[in-house]
């Protein structure tokens, strides 16, 4: 895999020798192990790796979930490793989450989960609705799904409000945690097309993690994962 530049900071995710060790009954257990990685904005970027090979983890530690215990991760020119960071303004204003087992709210609507992170961001009213009634158009929910509540979704269904919501304060970076991991492969290849488009058309910054090696058909660039350590793989 060719080498990046380091382009222009604010449009650049790097990962700079980070690690995360966890502490367990038999020792500990290193689930990232000095890792580096740059992304770009209007590109998509595939970690590819096992069960318990870290890339979950490793997306956690980018999205501010977890913090590392060595290294640093400047997020288009800001550093979020520093004691002093905005983490809360970051995830709430910077990511986007995408997660396998979607993390929608049951009793909410399709058009509630969507607008609850700008609700909890101040957005007004009116301005919510309106904005998520696009996000979800867009994502292919309209009509009498807006207010179906997310338990009564299909699995394709819920992971476009998952995207949806994850795009509600629109945020530089898009994490997707085995987008594809609960879907049928047909449902599966329109996720993957729908956050491939989110880089090409819209310039974000579009992060998977994932075992599926179908989805390196949508990376700009890949990497594999295995036992915490990362290499690049030729597209």
């Amino acid at each position: 895999m060719a080498i990046r530049e380091p382009g222009n900071m604010d449009d650049l995710l790097e990962v700079s020798e980070v690690s995360k060790v966890f502490r367990v009954k038999s020792g500990e257990v290193r689930a990232v192990d000095k890792v580096s990685l740059k992304a770009r904005k209007g590109e998509v970027t595939v970690i590819l790796g096992p069960s318990g090979s870290g890339k979950t983890t490793l997306l956690y530690l980018i999205g501010s979930l977890e913090r590392p215990d060595e290294g640093r991760i400047n997020a288009f020119g800001e550093e979020i490793c520093r004691p002093d960071a905005d983490l809360v303004s970051y995830r709430r204003k910077r990511v986007g989450f995408v997660f396998q087992t979607f993390n929608l709210i049951p009793s909410l609507t399709a058009l509630e989960n969507v607008t609850l992170p700008m609700d909890l961001d101040g957005v007004p009213a009116e301005e919510q609705r309106l904005r998520a009634e696009k996000l979800l158009a867009e994502t292919g929910i309209e009509g009498r799904l807006l207010k179906a509540r997310a338990s009564r979704l299909s699995g394709g269904e819920k992971q476009r409000v998952a995207i949806a919501r994850a795009l509600a304060n629109d945020p530089d970076l898009i994490l997707a945690d085995e987008p594809t991991g609960n879907l049928d492969s047909a449902t599966g290849r329109v996720v993957v097309d729908i956050l491939a488009g989110l880089a090409r058309r819209e310039g974000k910054c579009v992060l998977i993690v994932t075992h599926d090696e179908g989805i390196l058909r949508a990376a700009d660039w890949a990497y594999q994962m295995r036992d915490g350590r990362l290499r690049g793989i030729e597209l």
